[in-house]
């Protein structure tokens, strides 16, 4: 039997067929779409979260910020400074009770300061970096009184001494002449605290910045610092024969050279041994061509050696301080047969590179050489002028910190605190 024809549907059903089918699948591909955008825009999301949590520094402090999180610094290179804190460097110190007393007549910077009896006095340094002090200001720890203020010679370095006393005469060596980063002078003076004269002394073969300086034996001794470009340390050492604030040689000997050079060290006399501590290699240079010796920094290395010359004339290594420090040459003082040291500046931010100044007060006991961290100034500061007088522990002027959270230097100042010493 042979099989029906198929009916043939009209055109116009044959039409209407195509539009269904069309329509049929717009549906389908606009379902699938929305589905995967959905999953996509929620796996975004979640991704966005988790990305949110890690730079919220706030409540992850040490959490690892991812490639757009960043700082970048001037040569756009990626710092990823949110790592570390910025005062990493601070040591844990019971807190002392701080009493702000006159402030000095002028603020300084790389000052210097010698006391004699119950007064300090306090030498040249920086105002600003443009400018210079060239005299000499007088505090009375009896009356906690500033006056007494006279001229430095023409010819004496205004930052960066050399300085010590035999407990009358104050013997001045080398230094920066000007503001900046001048160069250093050979030139080397004495003054007689009793008259307010000042005399010359013979020069140093080579002029030094902020050598280590001190009188032992009766010899004046002038050690390491940084040689002529500001920058590399000198090893030299030297010493010369003085009494009475008069020099007994015309001509300066050449002793055993500093085990490792540099400026911006303690340097003291304790129990007939010489000691030198802490300090820096490297410093800020003259930018090369700039008429006003513009200064520009370089790599510095923030150390904390201690050595000691014993009688055999030999260095020999104590134990070092309990962190890196540096600016410190007028900062320290001997009671009880402990040295106390306080403020400084410390091995800079790893990341940011940042200058980190130091707010504690160390005490070395030379009795049984062991450091200890015996409290904390009102802030971080370094080139503090330090004195001791009654019970009482003062510093004065120095560069201080931006703040509790920010160690790096910003304002010269002028300030006298005073704490009472308990050892």
């Amino acid at each position: 039997m042979a099989r029906p024809a198929a009916k043939v549907l009209p055109a116009k059903h044959l039409a209407a067929l195509a539009v269904v089918a069309v329509l049929g699948l717009v549906l389908v591909a606009d379902f699938l779409w929305a589905s995967s955008s959905s999953a996509s825009f929620s796996i975004w999301s979640s991704s966005f979260s988790i990305w949110s949590s890690r730079v919220d520094i706030s409540s992850r402090p040490t959490a690892s910020p991812p490639p757009s999180a960043t700082k970048k610094t001037k040569d756009n290179t990626s710092t990823g400074s949110m790592d570390i804190s910025a005062t990493f460097a601070d040591l844990a110190a019971p807190e002392l009770q701080w009493e702000q007393m006159a402030e000095a007549p002028v603020p300084r910077l790389d000052g210097a300061a010698i006391q004699i009896k119950n007064l300090l006095f306090v030498f040249a340094g920086y105002g600003t970096i443009n400018y210079v002090h060239s005299h000499v200001d007088i505090y009375n720890f009896s009356d906690n009184t500033w006056g007494g203020k006279f001229d430095m010679p023409k010819e004496m370095a205004h930052s960066h001494l050399g300085m010590v006393t035999d407990g009358r005469f104050i013997y001045v060596v080398t230094g920066q002449y000007g503001p900046q980063c001048r160069g250093p002078t050979a030139r080397n003076f004495v003054l007689d605290t009793e008259t307010k004269e000042w005399h010359d002394l013979p020069p140093l073969p080579v002029p030094r910045y902020a050598p280590a300086t001190q009188l032992w034996r009766g010899r004046l001794h002038v050690m390491g610092g940084s040689k002529e470009d500001r920058h590399e340390p000198g090893l030299e050492h030297w010493s010369l024969a003085v009494k009475d604030g008069k020099a007994l040689e015309q001509e300066w000997r050449s002793e055993i050279p500093v085990p490792r050079g540099g400026p911006h060290r303690a340097c003291v006399v304790a129990n007939d041994k010489l000691l030198i501590i802490g300090g820096q290699e490297g410093d800020f240079m003259a930018k090369p061509g700039s008429p006003i010796f513009k200064c520009v920094r370089r790599s510095e290395i923030v150390y904390s050696d201690v050595y000691m010359l014993d009688d055999g004339m030999k260095w020999k290594e104590l134990p070092p301080m309990p962190k890196p420090d540096s600016h410190i040459e007028f900062a320290w003082t001997n009671v009880n047969n402990s040295l106390i040291i306080a403020g400084g500046t410390t091995e800079k931010h790893p990341i940011t590179k940042k200058m980190t100044l130091v707010g504690e007060v160390f005490r070395f006991n030379l009795e049984t050489l062991e450091w200890s961290v015996i409290g904390r100034l009102p802030f971080r500061i370094k080139t503090t002028l330090v004195g001791y007088w009654d019970g009482w522990l003062y510093f004065t002027s120095g560069q201080r910190d931006k703040g509790p959270s920010n160690p790096s230097p910003k304002k010269v100042v002028g300030c006298m605190w005073r704490t009472k010493l308990l050892l």
